[in-house]
Protein backbone atom coordinates (compact mmCIF):
# COMPACT_ATOMS: atom_id res chain seq x y z
CA UNK A 1 0.00 0.00 0.00
CA UNK A 2 1.44 3.26 -1.15
CA UNK A 3 2.68 5.39 2.01
CA UNK A 4 0.92 8.76 2.29
CA UNK A 5 2.01 12.02 3.90
CA UNK A 6 -0.67 13.98 6.15
CA UNK A 7 0.75 17.44 7.29
CA UNK A 8 -0.56 19.03 10.58
CA UNK A 9 -1.78 22.57 9.90
CA UNK A 10 -0.88 23.42 13.71
CA UNK A 11 1.93 23.33 12.99
CA UNK A 12 2.07 25.57 9.89
CA UNK A 13 2.68 29.19 10.02
CA UNK A 14 -0.82 29.88 10.62
CA UNK A 15 0.28 33.88 10.27
CA UNK A 16 0.81 32.92 6.28
CA UNK A 17 -1.50 30.15 6.26
CA UNK A 18 -2.11 30.39 2.12
CA UNK A 19 1.22 30.42 1.75
CA UNK A 20 2.00 27.51 3.68
CA UNK A 21 -0.74 25.78 1.86
CA UNK A 22 1.32 27.13 -1.44
CA UNK A 23 4.53 24.73 0.15
CA UNK A 24 2.57 21.50 1.13
CA UNK A 25 1.03 21.94 -2.59
CA UNK A 26 4.44 22.19 -3.86
CA UNK A 27 5.43 19.34 -2.03
CA UNK A 28 2.80 17.32 -3.37
CA UNK A 29 1.25 16.47 0.35
CA UNK A 30 -1.34 14.08 0.22
CA UNK A 31 -3.63 15.17 3.41
CA UNK A 32 -3.68 18.32 5.31
CA UNK A 33 -4.27 16.92 8.67
CA UNK A 34 -6.93 19.56 10.89
CA UNK A 35 -7.24 18.88 14.49
CA UNK A 36 -10.15 20.06 16.34
CA UNK A 37 -10.20 19.86 19.69
CA UNK A 38 -13.12 21.05 22.11
CA UNK A 39 -11.20 21.61 25.33
CA UNK A 40 -13.34 18.94 27.07
CA UNK A 41 -12.28 15.09 25.51
CA UNK A 42 -9.02 16.76 25.48
CA UNK A 43 -7.36 19.87 27.63
CA UNK A 44 -6.94 22.03 24.68
CA UNK A 45 -8.59 24.28 21.82
CA UNK A 46 -7.54 24.45 18.35
CA UNK A 47 -9.56 24.58 14.86
CA UNK A 48 -13.31 25.36 14.30
CA UNK A 49 -15.34 24.09 11.33
CA UNK A 50 -15.10 27.75 9.56
CA UNK A 51 -11.79 27.10 9.34
CA UNK A 52 -12.29 23.44 8.19
CA UNK A 53 -14.49 25.13 5.60
CA UNK A 54 -12.24 28.17 4.95
CA UNK A 55 -9.73 25.60 3.96
CA UNK A 56 -11.56 23.37 1.56
CA UNK A 57 -12.06 27.02 -0.88
CA UNK A 58 -8.54 27.60 -0.60
CA UNK A 59 -7.10 24.18 -1.61
CA UNK A 60 -7.49 21.19 -3.78
CA UNK A 61 -5.80 18.74 -0.86
CA UNK A 62 -7.65 16.15 0.73
CA UNK A 63 -8.52 16.90 4.61
CA UNK A 64 -8.08 14.52 6.79
CA UNK A 65 -10.17 15.88 10.00
CA UNK A 66 -9.25 14.57 13.45
CA UNK A 67 -11.91 15.41 15.77
CA UNK A 68 -10.70 15.11 19.78
CA UNK A 69 -14.59 16.05 20.82
CA UNK A 70 -16.86 14.74 23.08
CA UNK A 71 -20.39 13.90 21.04
CA UNK A 72 -19.02 13.84 17.68
CA UNK A 73 -22.11 13.38 15.73
CA UNK A 74 -23.45 16.79 16.95
CA UNK A 75 -20.73 18.18 14.50
CA UNK A 76 -20.45 16.03 11.50
CA UNK A 77 -22.59 18.03 9.36
CA UNK A 78 -21.06 21.28 10.20
CA UNK A 79 -18.52 20.65 8.06
CA UNK A 80 -18.61 20.87 3.74
CA UNK A 81 -15.91 17.90 3.30
CA UNK A 82 -16.72 15.10 0.41
CA UNK A 83 -15.28 11.96 -0.75
CA UNK A 84 -12.07 12.84 -0.85
CA UNK A 85 -11.41 13.40 2.98
CA UNK A 86 -11.29 11.80 5.90
CA UNK A 87 -13.35 12.57 9.11
CA UNK A 88 -11.55 10.80 11.91
CA UNK A 89 -13.96 9.99 15.36
CA UNK A 90 -12.42 8.82 18.65
CA UNK A 91 -13.72 5.28 19.74
CA UNK A 92 -13.71 6.50 23.30
CA UNK A 93 -15.88 9.72 22.08
CA UNK A 94 -19.19 8.27 22.02
CA UNK A 95 -21.10 5.45 23.59
CA UNK A 96 -23.09 4.91 20.12
CA UNK A 97 -19.62 5.71 18.00
CA UNK A 98 -20.85 2.72 15.43
CA UNK A 99 -24.09 5.26 14.58
CA UNK A 100 -21.51 8.57 14.77
CA UNK A 101 -19.50 6.40 11.69
CA UNK A 102 -22.70 5.43 9.65
CA UNK A 103 -23.64 9.46 9.57
CA UNK A 104 -20.35 9.90 8.58
CA UNK A 105 -20.62 7.40 5.27
CA UNK A 106 -24.09 8.59 4.52
CA UNK A 107 -22.77 11.92 4.09
CA UNK A 108 -19.93 10.77 1.75
CA UNK A 109 -16.85 11.07 3.45
CA UNK A 110 -14.61 8.78 4.50
CA UNK A 111 -14.62 7.65 7.91
CA UNK A 112 -11.73 7.11 10.46
CA UNK A 113 -11.32 5.60 14.12
CA UNK A 114 -8.68 6.72 16.37
CA UNK A 115 -7.64 4.82 19.58
CA UNK A 116 -5.81 6.21 22.27
CA UNK A 117 -2.49 4.79 23.33
CA UNK A 118 -4.82 3.08 26.28
CA UNK A 119 -7.69 0.96 23.96
CA UNK A 120 -7.12 -1.76 22.58
CA UNK A 121 -7.47 -2.50 18.91
CA UNK A 122 -10.18 -5.29 19.75
CA UNK A 123 -12.66 -2.93 20.96
CA UNK A 124 -13.01 -1.37 17.04
CA UNK A 125 -13.31 -5.10 15.70
CA UNK A 126 -17.44 -4.34 15.20
CA UNK A 127 -17.14 -0.79 13.83
CA UNK A 128 -15.07 -1.80 10.61
CA UNK A 129 -18.20 -2.39 8.78
CA UNK A 130 -18.16 1.59 8.56
CA UNK A 131 -14.60 2.60 8.68
CA UNK A 132 -12.27 3.54 6.37
CA UNK A 133 -9.31 3.99 8.08
CA UNK A 134 -7.96 3.45 11.56
CA UNK A 135 -5.78 6.00 13.50
CA UNK A 136 -3.62 5.06 15.75
CA UNK A 137 -2.59 7.33 18.66
CA UNK A 138 0.91 7.05 18.99
CA UNK A 139 1.18 9.92 21.49
CA UNK A 140 -1.76 10.67 24.29
CA UNK A 141 -3.95 13.40 22.06
CA UNK A 142 -4.00 16.72 22.95
CA UNK A 143 -0.76 18.77 23.08
CA UNK A 144 1.97 19.12 19.95
CA UNK A 145 5.45 18.41 21.27
CA UNK A 146 4.86 15.09 23.21
CA UNK A 147 7.57 12.17 23.32
CA UNK A 148 5.63 9.84 21.40
CA UNK A 149 4.95 6.39 23.63
CA UNK A 150 7.17 3.33 23.81
CA UNK A 151 4.53 0.86 22.43
CA UNK A 152 3.60 2.37 19.50
CA UNK A 153 5.59 0.16 16.93
CA UNK A 154 4.08 -2.72 18.70
CA UNK A 155 0.87 -1.16 18.84
CA UNK A 156 0.91 -0.63 15.11
CA UNK A 157 2.10 -3.92 14.21
CA UNK A 158 -0.86 -5.68 16.57
CA UNK A 159 -3.26 -3.55 14.97
CA UNK A 160 -1.97 -4.12 11.35
CA UNK A 161 -2.79 -8.08 11.96
CA UNK A 162 -5.67 -7.82 13.77
CA UNK A 163 -7.29 -5.93 10.66
CA UNK A 164 -5.79 -8.79 8.37
CA UNK A 165 -7.39 -10.97 10.07
CA UNK A 166 -10.95 -9.40 10.39
CA UNK A 167 -10.88 -8.88 6.74
CA UNK A 168 -10.00 -5.61 6.08
CA UNK A 169 -6.11 -5.52 4.82
CA UNK A 170 -7.41 -2.52 2.04
CA UNK A 171 -7.52 -0.26 5.59
CA UNK A 172 -4.77 1.64 6.35
CA UNK A 173 -3.49 2.30 9.63
CA UNK A 174 -2.63 6.33 10.22
CA UNK A 175 0.01 7.01 13.14
CA UNK A 176 -0.31 10.35 14.87
CA UNK A 177 2.19 12.00 17.49
CA UNK A 178 5.53 13.12 17.33
CA UNK A 179 6.42 11.27 13.64
CA UNK A 180 10.40 11.82 12.44
CA UNK A 181 12.08 9.94 10.10
CA UNK A 182 13.94 7.69 12.51
CA UNK A 183 10.27 6.51 14.14
CA UNK A 184 8.49 6.83 10.84
CA UNK A 185 10.56 4.22 9.41
CA UNK A 186 9.93 2.21 12.02
CA UNK A 187 6.17 2.42 12.36
CA UNK A 188 6.17 2.25 8.32
CA UNK A 189 7.48 -1.21 8.56
CA UNK A 190 4.65 -2.04 11.68
CA UNK A 191 2.38 -1.94 8.70
CA UNK A 192 1.49 2.30 8.98
CA UNK A 193 0.59 4.06 6.07
CA UNK A 194 -0.77 7.25 6.56
CA UNK A 195 2.08 9.66 8.77
CA UNK A 196 0.68 12.91 10.21
CA UNK A 197 3.66 14.97 10.40
CA UNK A 198 4.22 18.02 12.57
CA UNK A 199 7.36 19.66 14.03
CA UNK A 200 9.08 16.52 14.28
CA UNK A 201 8.91 15.48 10.75
CA UNK A 202 7.53 18.44 8.09
CA UNK A 203 7.81 21.79 9.19
CA UNK A 204 11.58 22.10 10.64
CA UNK A 205 13.95 24.86 10.61
CA UNK A 206 16.59 23.18 8.83
CA UNK A 207 14.90 22.02 5.91
CA UNK A 208 12.43 23.46 3.67
CA UNK A 209 8.60 21.32 3.67
CA UNK A 210 9.55 20.13 0.21
CA UNK A 211 13.22 18.64 1.00
CA UNK A 212 11.54 17.15 4.14
CA UNK A 213 8.76 15.52 2.67
CA UNK A 214 10.83 14.00 -0.49
CA UNK A 215 13.41 12.81 2.67
CA UNK A 216 10.57 11.19 4.17
CA UNK A 217 9.18 9.21 1.22
CA UNK A 218 13.04 7.73 0.64
CA UNK A 219 12.61 6.32 3.48
CA UNK A 220 9.27 5.20 3.18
Amino acid sequence: MKKLLSASVMCADLMNFSKSVRELEEAKIDYLHVDIMDGNFVPNMTFGFDFVNAIKEITDIPLDVHMMVNDPARFIDRMKLDENDILCIHYEADIHIHRALAQIKDRGIKSGIAINPHTRPENIEYLMDNTDMVLVMTVNPGFAGQKIIGCAEEKTRYTRGLLDEWGYADVPIEVDGNINPANAEKLSKSGAEIFVLGTSGLFLKDKSIKQAAEDLRKLL
